[in-house]
């Protein structure tokens, strides 16, 4: 299961894990990704807060968090190349998290919500 924020972040859902990233959308509007910082193995995130920062060579983005967790895994290949975050920002996910509240996916957005969401900006 996968399910989006407003902010253009998601999480795939794996039993108990959540894989947190950003989406297509998102990748595509920041254009080449230059670094992304990320949190420590062990860190608590809290839904809604920031939790890291990704920077292109247009912009730089606060991450925000769509769930509660505990960082459990950090993607180690983004700190040698964030540029995989443009070649496929779904499957390169930038933190693993044991998740919190599994009611918290409740207020995200499935797939076909997010593309409306998108489209209508």
């Amino acid at each position: 299961m996968i399910r989006f924020s407003e902010s253009h972040e998601y999480v795939r859902v794996e039993g108990d894990f959540g894989f947190i990233g950003i989406s297509d959308y998102a990748q595509k509007q920041l254009g080449n990704v230059v670094y992304v910082d990320m949190p420590e193995v062990g860190d608590e995130l809290e839904k809604g807060e920031d939790f890291g920062a990704i920077e292109s060579v247009k912009a730089a983005s606060d991450l925000i968090s769509p769930v509660s967790g505990e960082v459990v895994e950090i993607n180690e290949a983004l700190e040698e190349n964030p540029r995989l975050v443009n070649q496929d920002a779904m499957a390169n996910w930038i933190v693993k998290v044991k998740l919190a509240d599994m009611s918290e996916l409740d207020d995200l957005m499935n797939q076909d919500d997010y593309e409306s969401f998108c489209k209508n900006g």
